[in-house]
């Protein structure tokens, strides 16, 4: 059994099927939406992002196909699985469905034991797939970091040298300008290449938190003012 506290979306025209999966589900102890047609449920689905969507395909104006394909193309609902319900279940029925992003189909009239094991299996796979790209995630952003600490420390072990050459030329008592000019330039030409390596970071859609751990994969994720901090003092 799945946790508690998962949010379905339910979209269908008729009202006694709305409330007769709504009973169903509630029993369950899911969270359950519900909209009349398509265009409410695409608005609802778009304001809410639920856990999963219950969609019919038998609906007037906009059917459950069409509903589907624009949720399944949309960047912020394209991740959410959707089960159509209807009683159309022949071979090219099942084959437009998944066409157009379905993750399954259930038969009207509905088995209670075939929708919970259905939903379950939707909600386990969806589960699934976001701990496999959000691990992915890790290993690119951890890709990532290693190679900008490397192309920032050749910068920085330029720009020290370049530092103590001009602290001993100011030693001296006749300044050669143009070694000081030369070395300024190499001060000047890392700092540019390690803003560069620092913007790139920080255009990685990264966690805010400041130390947070996922458990089951013992992942420690941190913010960019501490990765910058880790880079430099390495």
């Amino acid at each position: 059994m799945v946790k508690d506290a998962y949010r379905i979306l339910v979209i269908d025209d008729r009202p006694d099927n709305v409330y007769y999966l709504q009973s169903r589900l509630q029993a369950e102890k899911f969270l359950v939406l519900t909209a009349f047609s398509g265009p409410e449920g695409i608005e609802k689905a778009k304001a809410e992002k639920p856990d999963l969507i219950l969609l019919d395909i038998m609906m007037p104006g906009m059917d459950g196909y069409e509903v589907c394909k624009i949720l399944t193309n949309d960047e912020d609902t394209k991740d959410i699985p959707i089960i159509l319900v209807t009683a159309k279940v022949d071979g090219r029925d099942v084959a437009e469905g998944l066409r157009v992003g379905a993750f399954d189909y259930i038969k009207k009239p509905f088995d209670k034991m075939e929708l919970i094991a259905r939903v379950n299996s939707a909600l386990r796979y969806s589960e699934m797939k976001k701990k496999a790209i959000q691990h992915e995630k890790y290993q690119i952003f951890e890709a990532t970091v290693f190679t900008a600490n490397h192309e920032i420390k050749q910068p920085l072990t330029i720009m020290s040298l370049a530092v103590n050459a001009i602290k001993r030329e100011l030693q001296k008592q006749d300044l050669n300008k143009e070694l000081i000019s030369e070395k300024l330039n190499y001060i000047e030409e890392g700092i540019k290449k390690i803003t560069n390596v620092l913007n790139k970071l920080n255009a990685i859609k990264h966690t805010e938190g400041k130390e947070e751990y996922d458990k089951e994969k013992d992942v420690r994720m941190v913010s960019f003012d501490d990765l910058k901090k880790e880079i430099f003092d390495s």
